[in-house]
């Protein structure tokens, strides 16, 4: 089964996909994300390479691609050595990400469907890109590594 040209993603409030929805200028997909820039290798020391990220991309009613609010909240070691509270770097990347969602307006959480797009942010690729093997195409959103594909029902694996 062929890629569409826009690829369905399903609201799941109890999963990744929980930031996602339609507002008065379109669609909307948004999470809190760890990633490693390209070309990352483990003996770079990992630890600060390993980045989290208040991430917001745009698009319109139609799926098109507008733009992106990515923010690095900072480094898992950081958040290794304060992991409890509102100053921990995940309080701070979920605070972020909420402010984000609020601005918003006429903002509802529903299954959206977006077209393919990437941005690249400190060496770190963002977007949903068409992947193919030799057992066929999907979607992958990255940096999450959600793969959607067929029956192309906004599901993804992990």
């Amino acid at each position: 089964m062929a890629v569409p040209e826009v690829i369905p993603i399903a609201y799941d409030p109890n999963q990744r996909s929980g930031a996602v929805g339609r507002y008065a200028d379109g669609q909307f997909l948004a999470s809190v994300t760890y990633a490693f820039p390209q070309g990352f290798r483990p003996a770079d020391g990992w630890e600060e390479q390993k980045r989290l990220y208040t991430v917001l991309h745009t698009f319109d009613a139609a799926g098109r691609y507008r733009d992106s609010e990515i923010w690095c909240a900072g480094t898992w070691a950081e958040q290794q050595r304060a992991p409890h509270g509102d100053g921990s770097v995940l309080s701070q990347a979920r605070i972020h990400l909420a402010k984000l969602l609020r601005a918003l307006p006429r903002r509802s959480y529903t299954d959206i469907a977006v077209r393919p797009f990437q941005r690249t942010v400190d060496g770190v690729l963002f977007g949903l890109l068409i992947e193919e093997d030799e057992d066929g195409s999907w979607a992958e959103l990255y940096p999450d590594r959600h793969a959607f594909g067929p029956p192309w029902d906004g599901t993804y694996d992990s």
